[in-house]
């Protein structure tokens, strides 16, 4: 049976590294990865609607998996916006299409962003989960550069099940995300 490789060391490196590093009394306590949310807002798609659906092109071929449009809560008239109007588009991800992005994200998407020296640490929410941005979809291989008609970046989060940051971050460095040196 098929397992992704960021899995299956998880199962039998992350694990015991983990439960050794927090002296966790139970394999249950150790913290896991939930899910990865990937959200891109689409400000311009009030005057353009096939702004929408190139967004929902492109995260569905960066995850192998469709992505839904999202939409306005409340009418806006500073912004032409009506209420329902699709204003952005978000895939989730879970299981086995989760670490396959993870271990794509990791190993051929970020080392393409120029200059990169990791990923800021800053972006913990005090519960456990992290949320980075990028700016350009471009750094991701599934993506050609000429069918590209804006430049545009996303938003990333990373739902863990760790009670505290540092428990999160420790499980995202054994998972292989480069975080900045201090």
């Amino acid at each position: 049976m098929y397992q992704p490789r960021l899995k299956k060391d998880f199962n039998d490196r992350i694990i015991p590294a983990l439960r050794k590093q927090f002296s966790y009394k139970s394999v249950m306590q150790v913290p896991k990865l939930k899910k990865i949310v990937l959200s891109r807002g689409v400000g311009a798609a009030v005057s353009d609607k096939k702004l929408i659906d190139f967004s929902i092109d492109e995260l569905t071929l960066i995850t192998g998996q469709k992505a839904v449009p999202t939409l306005s809560k409340k009418d806006e008239s500073s912004f032409k916006l009506r209420k329902g109007m699709p204003i952005g588009v978000k895939v989730t991800l879970r299981g086995e299409k989760m670490y396959e992005f993870l271990d794509r994200l990791v190993t051929t998407a970020l080392p393409r962003v120029r200059d990169f020296q990791g990923v800021k640490s800053s972006g913990f929410d005090g519960r456990g989960n992290y949320n980075l941005g990028i700016k350009e979809q471009i750094i991701f291989p599934e993506i050609d550069i000429d069918k590209v008609n804006k430049i545009s970046g996303m938003d990333i989060a990373f739902v863990t099940s760790a009670e505290t940051d540092k428990e999160a971050m420790s499980l995202l460095v054994e998972l292989g995300i480069p975080f900045k040196k201090k």
